[in-house]
């Protein structure tokens, strides 16, 4: 079974979410958190630490990850490890996979015709609301 990660990474005010927007399938054209493949024999947290790097070049020195919830996937043959963590302070964010944008936390993250995830993403926000104070330390 494949691993996978999503990473949900708020800015230090905790008013932003960011988000990228896919430019190729699946979910082409919709906002989706960032994330990635967990390698074979990489641990969990260590391969979110590293994905959220390559893709945005936030460091482990600029947040703290906590691991929030899992997705099992049985007919699709993977899992899905999602992370959360507040930045603790501003960073420049840059990236080359796909474009980065911090959301504002108003919008219905549910709202399929916009963002990737078949409503996971709001699930995973209303999650970290619910659960802010042990969610989005330091």
């Amino acid at each position: 079974m494949q691993g996978y990660n999503v990473i949900m990474v708020y800015n230090n005010t905790l008013d932003r979410l960011l988000m990228c927007k896919r430019i190729k399938d699946p979910y082409k054209g919709l906002s989706n958190l960032v994330g990635g493949k967990i390698e074979a024999g990489e641990a969990g947290l260590d391969s979110a630490y590293r994905e959220l790097f390559e893709e945005t070049s936030i460091s482990r020195e600029d947040i703290t990850l906590h691991h929030l919830m899992d997705f099992t996937y049985y007919y699709q043959h993977c899992y899905v490890e999602v992370y959360v963590g507040k930045l603790r302070r501003d960073v420049e964010i840059s990236g080359d996979e796909n474009p980065l944008y911090w959301s504002e936390l108003t919008p219905d993250f549910f709202d399929m015709s916009l963002y990737a995830g078949e409503g996971n993403i709001g699930h995973m926000v209303a999650q970290v609301n619910m659960y802010k104070d042990a969610v989005l330390r330091d």
